[in-house]
């Protein structure tokens, strides 16, 4: 297969808007995961492809939320030891399942995490219900759970995070989307090195998705820190609605 500029007309753009949304409220595999799935991908290869690109955006996020005092250090990494053997299992399974019953999957559960983001409304401002070891295991246990699910599919892992750190762990909504960044790093990381074994990773479209993620990222999370998620969220879903309706056409 060679890259064409169609292709990258496709999926370019949506990895920047992809990266720029998650990078606030996360969900942004709703948009770049599909993006790949419409250029003409495999799913295995195309969440490979994901994979290297949203991972990069996510740094530049994550470092970005770190420089602004937004990442709980000790409890992002908790969840990142969880989310990193999590991910790598949900990468395997995803590579031993048939490429018809992954197809299925993806396009039945795109439009099921799209609803969760719709209805999960984290709180503003949180109350931490839980200090030292508590804390930590329970965000490791959050990294298990969310880490699996990213690995075997993806879209909607950073507002699960987002969800469970305010709802379960009391953080406040910015803080947790900025300690998400590193539970998620891990997890894109660790299901990036089992597709890179595999050969499930398309690097003629993928790397020059890179550079529109780390501008996503970056921008994204400078938004967070200023102003907040709620317009990103229904952007988002818009965008969604019409990748998925396009997908179902494919199918």
């Amino acid at each position: 297969m060679e890259v064409t500029w169609n292709m990258l007309a496709i999926v370019c753009p949506l990895i920047f808007f992809a990266s720029f949304a998650d990078s606030i409220a996360g969900g942004g595999g709703l948009i770049s995961l599909p993006a790949y799935l419409l250029a003409g991908l495999p799913p295995a290869v195309a969440s490979g492809s994901n994979k290297l690109s949203a991972s990069v955006g996510t740094l530049i996020a994550a470092i970005k939320y770190y420089r602004g005092g937004k990442i709980l250090l000790l409890p992002a990494i908790a969840a990142a030891a969880g989310a990193f053997p999590g991910a790598y299992l949900g990468a395997e399974a995803l590579k031993a399942v048939s490429e018809a019953f992954a197809r299925t999957f993806m396009l039945v559960a795109i439009p099921i995490a799209a609803i969760a983001i719709l209805f999960v409304k984290p709180a503003k401002e949180g109350t931490v219900r839980f200090t030292g070891a508590k804390m930590l295991w329970l965000c490791f246990g959050i990294g298990c759970v969310c880490g699996a699910y990213d690995g075997f599919f993806g879209p909607g892992t950073g507002t699960i995070y987002i969800a469970l750190f305010t709802g379960l762990a009391g953080m406040e909504m910015v803080t947790a989307s900025g300690s998400a960044k590193i539970a998620n790093l891990s997890s894109n990381i660790a299901a990036l090195i089992s597709m890179l074994i595999s050969g499930d990773v398309y690097f003629p479209l993928a790397v020059p998705a890179m550079a529109f993620s780390i501008a996503g990222g970056y921008l994204g999370a400078r938004f967070a820190m200023r102003k907040g998620a709620k317009a990103v969220r229904a952007v988002m879903l818009l965008v969604l609605a019409g990748i998925l309706a396009k997908l179902v056409l494919q199918f």
